[in-house]
């Protein structure tokens, strides 16, 4: 494509898609999550730059004549936008110790990436719906989300002597709380004899109004115990 083939309405696509990726990852800036605003500006100027490329192969080397058996797809290098997206999505997903971050920010970049598809081919109108509506969803329905009452998850962290039924005991004082609980790994010490068990909890609320921690803290051959609750995604 010569400089001449560059238009306002190419560089009009670019814009649009960069600042709509933009507003989207701004969100996503403020909250401190590692993709932020640079990133989603870049994901969908990048699947804009990737349609008008795979429309300009269309435009030269497309079998309009039908005379020809090999013709050129347009929609082909679209398709792996959403297949490579998946890949930089996958690395904003964390595990922390049974809690899984950034699901929410994979989201995004998938999003970010669709409205540059969008923007590339010129659907202005509907790039900029969709910007919209992930907007509201990110930062209206957030608050939204705050005042529901759902389950939380915590992971609760037990060191103790290998005294006998002692998970038994830790299980009691949690379910005497309300909440319920699944071992999820364990691990014993070799040079001191320790157990360390690795607990999720789930409840209703973030509040331990029933003192769960000072009652297992207060079991025989308790060491250490501690409350992680899962983070934000």
């Amino acid at each position: 494509m010569s400089p001449a083939d560059f238009d306002l309405s190419m560089a009009g696509r670019l814009l649009l898609a960069s600042f709509c990726g933009g507003l989207i990852g701004l969100e996503r800036e403020i909250h401190g999550r590692p993709a932020g605003f640079r990133t989603h500006l870049l994901v969908s100027l990048g699947s804009a730059l990737f349609v008008i490329v795979s429309i300009s192969f269309y435009r030269l080397y497309g079998n309009f004549s039908g005379s020809g058996v090999v013709g050129v797809d347009p929609g082909r290098v679209a398709a792996q936008v959403v297949t490579g997206i998946g890949f930089l999505g996958a690395g904003a997903i964390m595990r922390e110790r049974g809690s899984i971050r950034g699901l929410t920010t994979a989201a995004c970049l998938w999003v970010a990436a669709a409205v540059g598809v969008a923007c590339g081919l010129g659907l202005f109108v509907l790039a900029s719906f969709v910007t919209a509506i992930s907007l509201i969803s990110l930062i209206a329905l957030k608050k939204i989300e705050g005042q529901l009452s759902h389950d939380h998850y915590a992971m609760l962290l037990v060191s103790s002597r290998d005294v006998p039924g002692q998970l038994e005991r830790v299980s009691e004082i949690v379910s005497s709380c309300g909440m319920t609980m699944a071992a999820v790994g364990m691990e014993r010490r070799p040079v001191s004899g320790e157990l360390l068990y690795e607990l999720q909890v789930k409840m209703r609320g973030k509040e331990l109004g029933c003192g769960m921690l000072e009652r297992v803290a207060e079991l025989e051959g308790i060491k250490e115990v501690s409350l992680k609750l899962s983070a934000s995604v």
